[in-house]
């Protein structure tokens, strides 16, 4: 009891209408959502043999790609959990932090791929981006340009990641696939095991969710998994389509899930070695390129989760945002240090939040969780991504409620708001939604006679916008590297 009233008193359990068991759950349900990244991360960031000779991410001299791949989940887990507990005892919001999908794929395949540069150098880049992150948000110029935000992108954030919550979670359900004709398409359920359970267990979730039972998400994750496993192991399906490939000839077999590679100093400290002889200015434009994503998808993720969540204020700010942001810029930091890249907040937050996650106890189990699938690097494999994606769905669903908060009477309000929600599922980037607000919305009110409405701030931020995409779709970084 004096255990959990300290834990009470210290995250103010009371204050934000929550109590431990809420907040464990919470924590729970955003580790299962985000967990994924143990393996996807290494995955993307691993140089893997048979390329034909051409280098996209990782490679140490004398090591197997599957052992980098191994030195790289524990890295990954490491970053996660220094800004997780940065985020739990520093800033006590709910939020979960791993190194960020697509940011680690353009270190992988345009940095280290595409432009030729060494692994070490894009490390040092990633160190470089942490440190300045530090200073802007100790002087409070991250929450400066946040506030900068146009009200109606603001409000826009949270549909837009909710609609981009559920094209990733539909994806990996099976549900939705790819297609050259139409981009994307309606995946064959009625043939496919894994969409039948995720489809089967996404209505249980969302049943249970409806109904007020507590761990509904997780009961519907773990559910999921667990049939998986059983009908792998009845023989209803193959070993390795709807359960992880441990589950071998009518039994299970562990032995993959040991023998992971925990000697990172291959990797930790590498960056040193890329600071020296840098071409200056390919150097600041790929540090400038993980800037921009970084900051923005971080700030459209505490905004639209803090909708969610109830944490903004009437004027649709995040109060103390500078504190969660700092935690992304340490595991940045120290990200980059161990041999990763950037850290971002993650959208799965979202998960937890919707469990009634409210405080930086959510946080620490997120982050206690993270530090025990070290014990057993492979095991974050046990949980398919159509079983965890599940919650993704339902948070999806329910954060399109947002959409309400706009003001879709005025064209100056919903067409940068209708382009923030639009643009941020179809590019798969939380920051490229808000980019199109950001400069769609002074345009239109100059155009409507109503430029005393617009700070010059919201003009520079859109200008820095326009310049960035120049940068990053014009060719520039190809040019100078």
């Amino acid at each position: 009891m004096a255990v959990t009233d300290t834990l009470a008193d210290f995250f103010g359990f009371e204050e934000h209408g929550t109590d431990l068991r809420t907040e464990i759950i919470a924590g729970i349900t955003t580790f299962l959502a985000m967990s994924y990244i143990v393996v996807v991360n290494p995955s993307i960031m691993t140089d893997q043999p048979g390329d034909g000779g051409f280098t996209d991410g990782i490679a140490i001299e004398g090591y197997t790609a599957g052992e980098v791949q191994q030195m790289l989940a524990v890295v990954t887990i490491l970053a996660a959990a220094t800004a997780i507990f940065v985020m739990a005892f520093y800033a006590n919001r709910p939020f979960g932090q791993a190194p960020g999908l697509g940011l680690n794929a353009f270190f992988a395949f345009t940095v280290v791929g595409a432009l030729g540069v060494p692994w070490e150098t894009a490390l040092a880049a990633v160190v470089v981006e942490g440190l300045i992150f530090i200073a802007l948000t100790a002087v409070g110029a991250r929450k400066y340009i946040i506030r900068l935000f146009p009200e109606p992108v603001k409000y826009a954030v949270g549909t837009g990641i909710g609609l981009f919550l559920g094209i990733i979670g539909l994806e990996a359900m099976g549900v939705v696939v790819d297609d050259q004709a139409t981009l994307v398409t309606l995946g064959d359920i009625a043939s496919s095991p894994m969409a039948i359970l995720s489809v089967a267990g996404l209505f249980l979730t969302l049943i249970l969710y409806v109904r007020g039972t507590p761990g509904s998400i997780i009961i519907g994750i773990v559910t999921t998994t667990l049939a998986g496993i059983v009908a792998t192991f009845a023989g209803v399906v193959d070993p390795g389509v709807v359960a992880g490939t441990f589950v071998r000839n009518g039994g299970f077999e562990f032995s993959n899930l040991t023998g992971a590679q925990y000697d990172i100093t291959p990797l930790a400290g590498a960056f040193i070695e890329g600071l020296q002889n840098v071409e200056a200015l390919s150097f600041a434009l790929i540090v400038f390129t993980f800037f921009f994503v970084d900051f923005f998808d971080t700030a459209g993720t505490l905004v639209g989760v803090g909708q969610a969540g109830g944490f903004l204020n009437e004027d649709g700010n995040f109060p103390d945002i500078d504190k969660p942001l700092m935690a992304d810029a340490i595991g940045t930091t120290v990200g980059g240090i161990l041999g990763t890249s950037t850290v971002t907040t993650y959208v799965e937050s979202a998960t937890g939040v919707e469990e009634g996650g409210r405080t930086g106890m959510t946080a620490l189990v997120i982050g206690v969780l993270f530090l025990l699938a070290l014990l057993v690097v492979p095991l974050a494999t046990v949980v398919p991504q159509y079983a965890s994606h599940i919650a993704l769905v339902v948070v999806a669903l329910l954060m399109l409620r947002n959409v309400v908060d706009i003001q879709w009477d005025k064209l100056t309000h919903a067409v940068p708001a209708g382009l923030t929600i639009i643009i941020m599922p179809l590019t798969y980037s939380i920051a490229y939604g808000i980019a199109a607000g950001i400069i769609s919305y002074p345009i239109l009110k100059a155009a409507k006679g109503e430029h005393r409405d617009v700070h010059i701030g919201q003009w520079i931020l859109a200008a820095a916008f326009v310049v960035y995409f120049i940068v990053r779709t014009g060719g520039v970084l190809e040019t100078v590297a």
